[in-house]
């Protein structure tokens, strides 16, 4: 259970109708099934003890007898299981017939959590049999003990802070006023369904998005266990399509008609963390009772996936959609500040790279947005020591094709001449070196919008930033900055849907050549021809940096959490060692070159992650990392 991880089941069991003594041998199996898989929290379906299709048999006392009698065993035998375990019953109370989830833990029944809302159309008719919860949270009497009953019942974990647990049944998710946004609010982080729910056309892609929509708004787990094999098929048919959701994420989804023990990881910590970010969703448990239940430490195995890059959807047809609008975003915001300053010009370094040729993407999309003719984006190229003939060649070609101005201003002998005058030497190849031409190169682009009333746009991108991989008062200053909101690995897409996306050969070889070319800031001088100095040999991979910046920033996940889903994450890619070793260079960067970031030009947020002094990052440039490398120093 370390960093907040928890195991979860959504249990199918294979049942037979009104067979109350098969069924509770069933779920007695499927409990400690789920419970040799970790899961510490297992639920059931709706009226799994009986089952949901027994129509006019749930009038009859042998067969409310039976269940309540399955039940005695059931809390017996969940004496030696370490989870909290729903199960969906027929209970009478008051002479009143109640649908129900039996709640056990540890041998102890704790609660009975009623149907609050009974569906009576179509081809449901349970108002027939059941009576709706509307009472406030009484005690009933089972068994001799005394126990709560109602739907305002909070099962608070001892042992896992923020663990807190609540249930509705069925209907009550489809509900206009679901008892899970009360649950929500009064601090469940975890909420539970029972359900019977059958199949139709087109409802198990309505029932996932209804968890997914559920745990999205109210912040929270979403364990949907459903009725499947051994259900009456006389009318109806039940698929047992079980979901696990988080936030707005179907984390895992049962095959249908296979009557499956569904597991997954719940991330607690996770859950809190975007509570606490959000100001609406504030949690008040007033009049809701709280029952603490227990369970063990024991730390799990983690069986969730975590994306190696959660800035790019996996989903293709989605990856596309995704690239179309954040290049909208970026070209929209470039066309407003055209606008509004009346600009017909605008200034871009091209230096044949990555970040830069998306900068031009953009310009190019801005322009026609505006109708304003291309030739008024300047591209300049300004070759120096480190630029090879393919990135210079690139340059050259891709300005070509789509039409923009084109200047070349060789600045070696401005930097020559510059490095001579603070007298450094030209032979040592340091940082001096390095940025000299970093902040010519700027210094060309300003005097060039002065020059022609334009202004100058900055290719710099998110992971850049973050890492302060950009040379103060260099390529970190721009009068407007495009791609400021995306990280690097998504910069790569972006280029390969435009290339996918362009009837023009010509221009799409020049970008997939450009997506070929390694990352670099071509500052030193080449080898045989070649690029000599690439960024992820110096910083590390981009892959790993956006992976720890995802989880840092979108989750506030702490170090060691952030370590442990890489190693499983990227096993088989990169060592247990490699991947400390650049996490720790990660935040020793990120703490350490903030100052560049509190004073970043104007640029368009485009994703969830952003690093705005005016927007997302509000952070001293003098903070210290030094608890943040602490957790990474015994990591093994």
């Amino acid at each position: 259970m370390r960093h907040g991880f928890i195991k979860v089941a959504a249990v199918t069991p294979v049942i037979k109708v009104a067979d109350t003594k098969h069924n509770c041998m069933e779920i007695k199996n499927r409990m400690l099934l789920a419970a040799n898989e970790g899961a510490k929290i297992i639920v059931f379906p709706e009226l799994c003890l009986t089952a949901y299709t027994c129509q006019d048999l749930f009038f009859q006392d042998t067969l409310l007898d039976a269940a309540k009698e399955s039940l005695c065993e059931l809390i017996e035998a969940s004496s030696s299981i370490d989870a909290l375990i729903f199960v969906g019953l027929p209970l009478e109370v008051g002479g009143k017939l109640y649908n129900v989830a039996a709640v056990m833990n540890r041998g102890t029944l704790l609660a009975f959590v009623p149907k609050k809302n009974i569906p009576n159309y179509g081809e449901f008719y349970e108002m027939r049999h059941f009576e709706p919860f509307q009472m406030q949270t009484q005690e009933v009497v089972f068994d001799g003990i005394k126990v709560p009953m109602g739907t305002d019942l909070l099962f608070s974990c001892k042992a896992i802070e923020g663990l807190n647990v609540a249930c509705e049944i069925c209907e009550d998710l489809w509900a206009p006023q679901t008892p899970s946004t009360n649950h929500a609010l009064a601090g469940a982080t975890v909420i539970v369904n029972l359900s019977a729910s059958n199949e139709v056309i087109g409802k198990d892609s309505y029932r996932e998005d209804l968890v997914k929509m559920t745990c999205a708004r109210l912040m929270c787990g979403y364990i949907y266990a459903c009725a499947g094999e051994g259900e009456s098929t006389q009318d109806l048919v039940f698929a047992g399509h079980s979901l696990i959701g988080e936030n707005g994420r179907i984390l895992a989804k049962s095959r249908q008609y296979c009557a499956e023990t569904l597991v997954s990881d719940l991330d607690i910590e996770r859950i809190r963390s975007e509570r606490r970010r959000n100001n609406i969703f504030s949690t008040n448990p007033q009049n809701y009772q709280v029952i603490p239940f227990n369970l063990g430490k024991k730390d799990i195995k983690l069986c969730r996936e975590f994306p190696k890059a959660p800035f790019v959807p996996g989903d293709p047809m989605q990856k596309q959609r995704r690239c179309e609008e954040i290049l909208s975003i970026q070209a929209h915001g470039l066309k407003k500040r055209l606008e509004h300053t009346n600009s017909k010009t605008v200034i871009l370094g091209l230096s044949g790279g990555l970040d830069s040729t998306l900068a031009l993407l953009v310009a190019v999309r801005a322009f026609d947005l505006l109708k304003l003719p291309r030739e008024g984006i300047m591209a300049i190229t300004m070759p120096c020591f480190g630029t090879t003939s393919r990135t210079y060649q690139n340059a050259i070609k891709l300005s070509k094709v789509l039409g923009v101005h084109l200047t070349e201003i060789n600045i070696m002998q401005s930097v020559k001449l510059h490095l001579q005058d603070i007298e450094h030497d030209l032979l040592l190849h340091d940082i001096t070196y390095e940025n000299a031409q970093a902040r010519e190169r700027t210094q060309v682009l300003m005097d060039l919008a002065n020059k022609y009333q334009g202004f100058v746009i900055g290719t710099g991108d998110l992971s850049e930033l973050a890492l302060g991989w950009a040379t103060y008062n260099g390529d970190h200053m721009s009068m407007y900055a495009v791609n400021v909101g995306v990280p690097k690995t998504l910069v790569r897409h972006l280029v390969q849907y435009v290339a996918d996306d362009t009837n023009d050969e010509t221009l799409q070889n020049i970008l997939s050549d450009v997506l070929d070319t390694p990352v670099s800031p071509e500052l030193l001088p080449p080898i045989d021809g070649d690029i000599s100095q690439k960024t992820e040999d110096l910083v590390g991979p981009y892959e790993l940096h956006d992976f720890f910046l995802y989880y840092m920033m979108r989750f506030h996940y702490p170090p060691d959490k952030i370590y442990r889903i890489a190693c499983k994450t990227f096993q088989g890619m990169y060592t247990n060692e490699e991947i400390k070793k650049w996490i720790q260079i990660f935040y020793q960067r990120f703490f350490s070159q903030q100052f560049k970031r509190s004073c970043l030009p104007d640029g368009p947020k485009v994703g969830t992650v952003a690093v705005s002094p005016r927007g997302d990052l509000r952070m001293p440039s003098d903070a210290c990392a030094r608890i943040w490398l602490e957790q990474l120093v015994d990591l093994n």
